[in-house]
């Protein structure tokens, strides 16, 4: 890079100290997941068949603030969590997202979950200053067919998200592939790694994970019925209160499901990562997550 004139050197601050408490305690050792999330929201651009939050456009909106997130991102890292999820609802809707992201990279790793069609070049725009930090956004793609893959998530999606992808990871930015179903066969999954490969999304960054039978889903009768101990114990924020997991706070007939609500306090984020904790101290040895759901 060419630089016009001096610039001073920056002044390095001192490593932040390392978390200590019983949440750090049980991140390191592995009892507690690292991952955090926070639900943006829950409105949509999208109908999806198997949404879990019944998510669309004229749902409530369940939104959390930009300034909710930045300091529960914050405390997060202080607590000795490690990693930071964010979903909806469609998360870029919000517009004060990108910078957000921005914020939180600087305190954990992120990822960001999104259907990919929102991507304009107004959006990509303000998403380049994402490049380089560790803002990772993982985009849902089932099918390597268009047909199919809008069948389930709505007309023109396959279209948005093959030409948003190669925009994204132009500008530098991490992208994850995302395919949930309820099964896929081998031919099929050839074709559409073999898409994601092309659209410059390497294999390490593709997820593949089971319709959860909640929200919507559960309606379709589709997907897999999953309690609390299939589900990963990753503490999650929303405008509701703090869930068990990011499949906790789901939707059905409009009524939000409270069967995994671990605590309605979610300031400070103490209060429920500590109470979260205690669920997980109180269950019998060996019961893991036994559902691959990330």
């Amino acid at each position: 890079m060419t630089v016009a004139e001096p610039v001073a050197e920056p002044v390095a601050e001192p490593a932040a100290e390392p978390a200590a408490g019983p949440v750090a305690d049980a991140v390191a050792a592995g009892r507690l997941p690292g991952r955090v999330w926070f639900y943006s929201n829950y409105h949509c651009n999208l109908v999806c068949t198997y949404c879990l939050t019944e998510s669309g456009p004229k749902v409530a909106r369940r939104e959390l603030s930009r300034d909710q997130m930045v300091e529960g991102a914050r405390q997060a890292r202080e607590l000795g969590f490690t990693e930071l999820g964010v979903t909806g609802g469609e998360t870029f809707l919000m517009p004060w997202l990108p910078e957000a992201l921005a914020e939180m990279a600087g305190s954990l790793p992120v990822v960001v979950l999104t259907n990919g069609t929102l991507f304009g070049r107004r959006l990509l725009d303000e998403l380049e200053a994402l490049a380089g930090l560790p803002v990772a956004l993982q985009i849902s793609l089932d099918r390597p067919d268009p047909d199919a893959n809008d069948a389930m998530r709505g007309p023109q999606n396959f279209r948005k998200v093959v030409a948003a992808i190669p925009e994204l990871v132009g500008r530098g930015i991490t992208v994850r592939i995302a395919t949930t179903v309820e099964s896929i066969d081998d031919a099929e999954l050839d074709r559409l790694c073999a898409l994601h490969r092309d659209l410059g999304v390497p294999d390490d960054d593709h997820v593949i994970r089971p319709i959860v039978a909640r929200g919507r889903a559960l309606d379709q009768g589709l997907g897999v019925h999953a309690a609390l101990p299939e589900l990963p114990a990753e503490l999650t924020i929303t405008a509701d209160g703090a869930f068990w997991s990011p499949f906790g706070p789901t939707v059905r007939s409009g009524a939000l499901d409270t069967d995994l609500l671990i605590t309605r306090t979610t300031q400070p984020l103490s209060v429920p990562a500590e109470a979260q904790l205690r669920l997980l101290d109180d269950r019998p040895q060996g019961e893991d997550a036994a559902l691959n759901i990330r």
